[in-house]
């Protein structure tokens, strides 16, 4: 659906460098499932029959996912409509035909939260991956981290977020909300998510991290004890870390080589699950909650994390398309 250049446009483009503003999107356009998603949401979306007429939905959608991955406001993300050519024409607007502004950018976030189809768009991604045959199901990697949330009292209630929490990590303290997902073995590709506040310790929320079928599971020290707390039925080989302090008061010397080793290993297996981390806070920009409350910050991590599956499985999908 992106805006057709003129012949000037054409032109100007062919002469220079492609940047990887213009890249980006265009990757971007060949591997997200359009139709799959715009399906999701259509039935919710306002038929234009009173009022004003609503921008189409394939633009809105298209102008949702360049926010999650520039990281932008609802503001800062209607000045970059206007400003930035390539973000213009991958929403197919023009100038002419107007923009929306920071409030229908707005409504339409709240549309998705209203009806909880941020959730149905992450498992729609998922089925288009599994389609695909990215998820092998030979086993699970499940990790956590934590985001951060401002500690401001400086607000009408004059409090800091009561969905949030504290928690203490090595020697530092963190305010803020934890992220907990369940990867594929083979691709770490996400198939389950989960947030809590930032104090929930992982191995009470790792259950929900699970398919529930899978042979094995790998998680590090936050872990243990993970056997007690799985289904009836459910009984897969778990490689957990072990914790440092253990490790380091194994007395005999050839054990404790053999065991760090053992820990290198399964830390090598483990890795994968931290790229699908970067992706989200170095590549998308998400450090820090951008909403007050769970349900707010859930919705847009879903859509973050169904954008980084699509991401790191790209070129996957990019020679499937040709």
């Amino acid at each position: 659906m992106p805006q057709q250049l003129t012949f000037g446009g054409a032109e100007c483009a062919g002469k220079r460098k492609q940047t990887k503003r213009e890249r980006f999107p265009a990757e971007m356009e060949r591997i997200v499932p359009w139709a799959e998603l715009i399906a999701v949401i259509a039935p919710f979306w306002p038929k234009g029959e009173r009022g004003r007429p609503p921008f189409p939905l394939e633009t809105m959608l298209r102008i949702h996912l360049m926010q999650q991955w520039y990281a932008l406001s609802g503001p800062a993300m209607e000045e970059a409509l206007y400003e930035i050519t390539p973000m213009r024409q991958f929403a197919g607007l023009s100038l002419l035909g107007g923009v929306p502004d920071e409030t229908t950018i707005l409504a339409f976030r709240h549309r998705l939260q209203e009806h909880g189809l941020a959730k149905r768009l992450f498992e729609v991604v998922a089925a288009h991956l599994a389609g695909r045959n990215l998820y092998v199901k030979q086993g699970t990697i499940v990790d956590a981290t934590i985001i951060h949330a401002s500690g401001s009292t400086k607000n009408a209630g004059r409090c800091r977020d009561p969905e949030m929490h504290q928690t203490r990590k090595g020697k530092q303290w963190y305010f803020g909300m934890k992220s907990h997902v369940g990867c594929d073995l083979d691709t770490g590709l996400v198939h389950s998510l989960a947030t809590t506040a930032a104090n929930a310790a992982d191995v009470a929320v790792g259950p929900e991290c699970l398919r529930g079928d899978e042979p094995v599971v790998f998680g590090d020290a936050g872990y243990i004890g993970l056997g007690q707390r799985l289904a009836p039925g459910h009984v897969p080989t778990r490689y957990v870390a072990e914790r440092r302090g253990r490790v380091k008061a194994i007395a005999d010397a050839t054990l404790k080589d053999l065991t760090i080793r053992l820990e290198r290993a399964k830390a090598s297996i483990r890795a994968k699950v931290e790229h699908v981390f970067r992706v989200i806070e170095v590549q998308f920009g998400y450090r820090k909650v951008r909403y007050r409350g769970l349900a707010k910050n859930t919705g847009q991590l879903q859509v973050l994390v169904a954008l980084t599956n699509l991401y790191l499985a790209r070129r996957h999908l990019l020679a499937a398309t040709g």
